[in-house]
């Protein structure tokens, strides 16, 4: 979902980004950071979607809104995923590092999402896998660099979100993606030159298009 708005030479874009991952991963702590920079280990488990909203001064002139659409663990599984994917332009793709079964979903979430939502021009949405709850457990960053290049996204980062580790720079780099996506030839009327990428990031992995 992509709208532009420009008042006094700035321009606002909207875009609809989904964290998906199994339940338990830690979506909803890493939204909650990354958007109130608060962290409670008693959230309530997210049934169904939940929603929150973003804002970034992306560059002097231009503000991003990122609805964050929090889809439940086990929404997968049922038939609503196609209507909460609808319009969406990006996707965090959350395991846990200290559960090997919720690394083994990330694949079906990943083909789960490529098969109901594309860009305009047919394409992936683009992805980024984070390995959540780093502060309980070191990831593995070799296997996660080619299982990332393999299987189409476009970057990865060790998170915490009880330490607020790399929440931001994830989110960044997905922007950042999404953004290039909408600089294609086929771009619509939502388009926006982007801004350079950020700099003295000290993430495990940075955007693997950016690394090059």
């Amino acid at each position: 979902m992509r709208f532009i708005f420009a008042a006094a030479m700035q321009r606002e874009l909207l875009f609809k980004v989904l964290v998906i991952g199994d339940l338990g991963v830690g979506k909803t702590s890493i939204i909650k950071r990354y958007v109130h920079q608060i962290y409670s280990q008693h959230y309530r488990t997210t049934i169904g979607v939940d929603f929150a909203l973003k804002v970034l001064q992306w560059d002097k002139d231009t503000v991003i809104r990122l609805q964050l659409w929090d889809i439940a663990g086990q929404e997968r599984y049922g038939n609503m995923t196609r209507v909460y994917y609808r319009e969406a332009v990006g996707a965090l793709v959350v395991f846990d590092v200290t559960r090997a079964s919720t690394f083994d979903a990330v694949m079906k979430w990943k083909d789960d999402l490529d098969q109901k939502v594309t860009l305009n021009h047919g394409v992936p949405v683009p992805a980024v896998l984070l390995a959540n709850k780093s502060d309980q457990a070191p990831c593995q960053q070799p296997r996660l660099d080619s299982f990332c290049r393999e299987n189409g996204f476009v970057g990865w980062f060790e998170t915490s979100a009880k330490e607020n580790t790399n929440i931001e720079e994830g989110a960044r780099c997905l922007v950042e993606h999404i953004l290039s996506h909408e600089e294609a030839p086929e771009r619509d009327a939502g388009s926006l030159v982007l801004s350079g990428p950020s700099a003295g990031a000290k993430e495990q992995l940075a955007c693997l298009s950016c690394a090059k």
